[in-house]
C-alpha cells in the first residue's frame, strides 16, 4: 500500500549533528517552514554522533598534529588548523545562542572545558617547538602554552607523567579552554526542541527507500516503516543527506551528476576505556599524540576525559580498523553495493594507492590486547589491563573521489556535495565532522538557498546567531576576542 505523498518544505535524511543542525538553522531562518526527519534507528543520534562513538573532542586545532603538517623543507603548514579553529568558534556562537534562548539546557549537560594537549618525545620535541613558535604568533592560537620542563608538564597532565623515566627530551602544548563535547547529548536536546516547533516531524524506524526528481524540480522521495513495513511517500522541496556513512549510497540513488565518481573507504575503530574512579579523577585533560608511520590520521593515539551523559571516564586510542560497513549497525555488503561504474576507477586506484594503508588498518583488527596495552603506556606508563575495557567506536567513511593524476584518491576531512539547482545537498566523510557542523550547515545554506540567504532578514537573523556570519576571525583579531569572550563565558569553559 502506498499512500498519496506528503508535501515537507525540507526532507533531512539522518538524525546526526549535521542534519539537527541545518534543520536547527532553517527553523530560526524561516519558522513557516515545513522539516521532515528521518532515522532508520529507534533513537536520536545513535550513530556516529553518540558520545561513545566519537572521541567528543571540540576540534579546534589546539591538540591535533595531524592538521598542522611539517613540509619537507622543515616549516610547519599552519592553514588548516586556522581554518578548522575558525570554523569551531562558528559552532560555540550557534551554541552559545542556543543556550541564551532556552533551546538548550545547562551548558554541562553537552560541553565542559576540558584541556587540550599535544604531547610527544625524543624526535618529534623539534616539530613541537616549531609548531607552537609559529601557531602562538597568530591570535586564534596566541592563548597556547609550551613547555619542555617535567615538572611543568607533571601539573598539567599527572596521569601521564606519574612514575615516568624521563630519559628522553619530553614536550608538551597547551590550551586551557579546550572542550569535550557529548555530541549525543548536544543533538539529542537540539531535536528535543525542533519537535517543540509545529512544522516539525521526526520519523523514527523509518528508512529511505528511492528519490527521483521531478519535473518541477521537487524530490519524491519513498520511505519505509522498518515497523510496519508501509511505504510513505514524500515530495521535499530540498532534500538533505545527513546520514554518516550511508550519506554515500543514497547520494549516488540521487543520480544528480554532481555525485557521480565518488567512492567510499570505510574506517572502523575502538577504544580502550577506563571507568575506574581513582584513575579518572587523576586526568583531566585531552592528551594528543602523534600517528604511528604509516596510520591514518584518524589513527592519532590521545587519552582523554570524557563526561557522558554526565559520566566521567577515560577514553583511548583510537585502534584503526578495517570493516566493509559503512555504518555501525550497517550491513557488510555496504562497500560492494556503493561500487558504481562512474566509481569503480577511483575507488581501484585509490585501493591500489594505498595498499599499506590497508594492511595497516587489517593488522589493526586482529593485534592483541597485550599490544594495545604497550600502546596505551607510552601515555600512562602504570597502566593496568584489568582498569580499561574494549568499546567499539563508530564507522568512520573517508572519501574517494576522482583525480587526474592517480585515477583517483583518498581524502580525509568532509565535503558537502549539492546540485547545481539547491534542491540536494550532502556531507560527506568524517573528522573534523561535528565539530564544525554549523559552518558546514552555513555552507549548505549559501549554496541552497541562494535567494533567502541574500536577503536582509536571512543575513540579519544570521548574524544574531552567528555574530561573526560574514566576517573573518582568521583576520580580525578583535572580532575574534569579542566572540570568543562570549562564548566561553556563556558555555562555562574559562
Amino acid at each position: 500500500m502506498v499512500s498519496k505523498p506528503q508535501q515537507v518544505d525540507v526532507l533531512l535524511v539522518g538524525s546526526g549533528i549535521m542534519s539537527t543542525t541545518l534543520g536547527t538553522l532553517l527553523s530560526k531562518l524561516d519558522s513557516s517552514l515545513t522539516i521532515m526527519m528521518i532515522e532508520q534507528l529507534s533513537h536520536v543520534a545513535h550513530e556516529s554522533t553518540d558520545g561513545w562513538n566519537n572521541a567528543g573532542t571540540g576540534h579546534a586545532g589546539y591538540c591535533e598534529l595531524n592538521y598542522t603538517p611539517q613540509q619537507t623543507n622543515g616549516e610547519v603548514e599552519i592553514k588548516r588548523a586556522l581554518s578548522i579553529n575558525a570554523n569551531f568558534e562558528v559552532s560555540l556562537q550557534l551554541w552559545s545562542y542556543l543556550v541564551e534562548q532556552g533551546a538548550l539546557p545547562e551548558p554541562t549537560q553537552f560541553i565542559n572545558a576540558t584541556p587540550h594537549l599535544s604531547f610527544v618525545w625524543g624526535d618529534d620535541v623539534a616539530f613541537l617547538r616549531k609548531r607552537h613558535q609559529v601557531l602562538s604568533q597568530h591570535h586564534l592560537f596566541a592563548d597556547m602554552e609550551y613547555s619542555e620542563d617535567p615538572q611543568q608538564l607533571a601539573e598539567w597532565m599527572p596521569l601521564v607523567m606519574k612514575q615516568r623515566k624521563v630519559n628522553q627530551p619530553l614536550a608538551a602544548t597547551r590550551v586551557k579552554y579546550g572542550t569535550d563535547i557529548d555530541f549525543g547529548s548536544l543533538t539529542r536536546h537540539m531535536v528535543q526542541n525542533l519537535q517543540m516547533k509545529s512544522g516539525f516531524t521526526l520519523l523514527l524506524r523509518h528508512s529511505l527507500t528511492t528519490l527521483k526528481q521531478q519535473a518541477n524540480g521537487r524530490w519524491l522521495v519513498k520511505i519505509k516503516d522498518k515497523s510496519t513495513r508501509h511505504i510513505k511517500t514524500i515530495d521535499a522541496g530540498f532534500v538533505f543527506l545527513g546520514a554518516g556513512g550511508a550519506a554515500l549510497p543514497l547520494l549516488q540513488k540521487s543520480g544528480i551528476p554532481e555525485g557521480k565518481g565518488y567512492g567510499g573507504f570505510p574506517v572502523s575503530g575502538q577504544w580502550l576505556v577506563c571507568r575506574n574512579p581513582e584513575i579518572v579523577k587523576q586526568h583531566n585533560a585531552k592528551v594528543y599524540g602523534k600517528a604511528a608511520i604509516g596510520a591514518p590520521p584518524m589513527s592519532v593515539p590521545h587519552l582523554d576525559t570524557r563526561i557522558i551523559s554526565g559520566q566521567p571516564a577515560l577514553l583511548f586510542g583510537p585502534y584503526a580498523g578495517f570493516t566493509t560497513k559503512f555504518l555501525k549497525q550497517g550491513s557488510f555488503m555496504d562497500l560492494i553495493k556503493s561500487v558504481k561504474g562512474n566509481n569503480v576507477k577511483s575507488m581501484y586506484s585509490a585501493a591500489k594507492h594505498n595498499k599499506d594503508l590497508t594492511k595497516y588498518l587489517v593488522g589493526e583488527v586482529f593485534q592483541l590486547n597485550k599490544t594495545r596495552l604497550a600502546v596505551l603506556k607510552k601515555f600512562f606508563p602504570k597502566a593496568k589491563p584489568e582498569d580499561w575495557s574494549l568499546a567499539i567506536a563508530g564507522q568512520r567513511v573517508q572519501i574517494i573521489k576522482n583525480c587526474d593524476e592517480k585515477g583517483g584518491k583518498l581524502e580525509f576531512g568532509t565535503e558537502i556535495v549539492s546540485a547545481s539547482d539547491g534542491t540536494l545537498a550532502a556531507l560527506l566523510g568524517a573528522s573534523p565532522g561535528a565539530s564544525t557542523s554549523v559552518q558546514a550547515m552555513v555552507e549548505v545554506i549559501q549554496r541552497c538557498f541562494k535567494d533567502q540567504v541574500n536577503s536582509e532578514a536571512w543575513h540579519q537573523k544570521l548574524k544574531l546567531m552567528i555574530p561573526s556570519y560574514g566576517e573573518s576571525l582568521v583576520d580580525d583579531a578583535h572580532l575574534l576576542k569579542t566572540v570568543r569572550d562570549r562564548t566561553l563565558k556563556i558555555l562555562k569553559l574559562q
